[in-house]
């Protein structure tokens, strides 16, 4: 009963918002091209289910493929900065260079590179988007232990793999899971936009793009609903495992 108050605002926000658009679109005439009605989406939704089906079957994969690449790299990166300062001082900067690189340069690079139909372009681009994020908040959280726990930790000669393990690692997580919220939503972005400059028709990107050039806009914000469903399932399954892997948190124990 306390998760359903907890929602309630949340699915009357929605609702109510839905309810506004369909008015406003019904008593000013507004055209489709312009902004489809949520009924007409979802008409479009329905008819053109398998098409939507097999096309997000692609980008969702190699989405999610790009964020485990990514989030691979950038945790052996944040545990190699934690360990040498050097590393450290070395890597931050080209990471901030990584983020700070648009996906629309990175795109035409990855098609050139592995080819316009190959998925390894979009995951390398959904990895460059979403290694910052996470390897700047792993980092920050590993380095996050005070000195008193530390000095805990040498009072038992710790060994530094200990330290790691036993200090490190636990008080990192809570980082490591906002940074890996954010990341979802980027991989998701990433490989939609990525797709726009070629790829397989059967992606979602290729799939908006044709079908807003044939001004058939219902069936292409269909399409872009099926990805903020995604995107909100994929925040639902870190965030559970989010609370199953941290329950002791405050964070997590506020939130429940």
């Amino acid at each position: 009963m306390s998760r359903i108050r907890k929602w309630a605002p949340a699915i009357a926000l929605f609702i109510g918002g839905l309810a506004v658009w369909e008015g406003l679109v019904q008593v000013f005439d507004i055209k489709g091209f312009i902004l489809p009605a949520p009924s007409a989406i979802a008409q479009a939704f329905s008819e053109e289910w398998n098409e939507l089906l097999e096309a997000s079957v692609g980008t969702f994969s190699t989405a999610l493929a790009g964020l485990a690449v990514g989030t691979a790299f950038a945790v052996l990166a944040a545990l190699a900065a934690t360990r040498w300062e050097r590393i450290r001082e070395g890597a931050m900067p080209l990471a901030i260079a990584a983020n700070s690189t648009p996906v629309i340069v990175l795109a035409p690079v990855a098609n050139s590179w592995f080819g316009i139909l190959s998925p390894w372009g979009t995951i390398f681009v959904v990895a460059v988007l979403v290694f910052f994020p996470i390897m700047i908040n792993l980092t920050r959280g590993l380095l996050d232990a005070n000195d008193s726990q530390l000095e805990l930790m040498e009072s038992y000669a710790a060994s530094e793999t200990k330290v790691l393990a036993k200090l490190r690692v636990p008080g990192s997580l809570p980082y490591f899971f906002s940074a890996l919220k954010i990341a979802a939503a980027l991989s998701l972005i990433g490989a939609i936009v990525k797709e726009y400059f070629g790829g397989s028709q059967q992606r979602l990107g290729q799939y908006i793009t044709s079908k807003a050039g044939l001004f058939q806009f219902e069936e292409a914000w269909a399409a872009i609903v099926l990805a903020s469903l995604f995107g909100i399932f994929m925040y639902l399954a870190i965030s559970f495992f989010e609370r199953r892997t941290i329950p002791w948190h405050v964070s997590v124990r506020n939130s429940g």
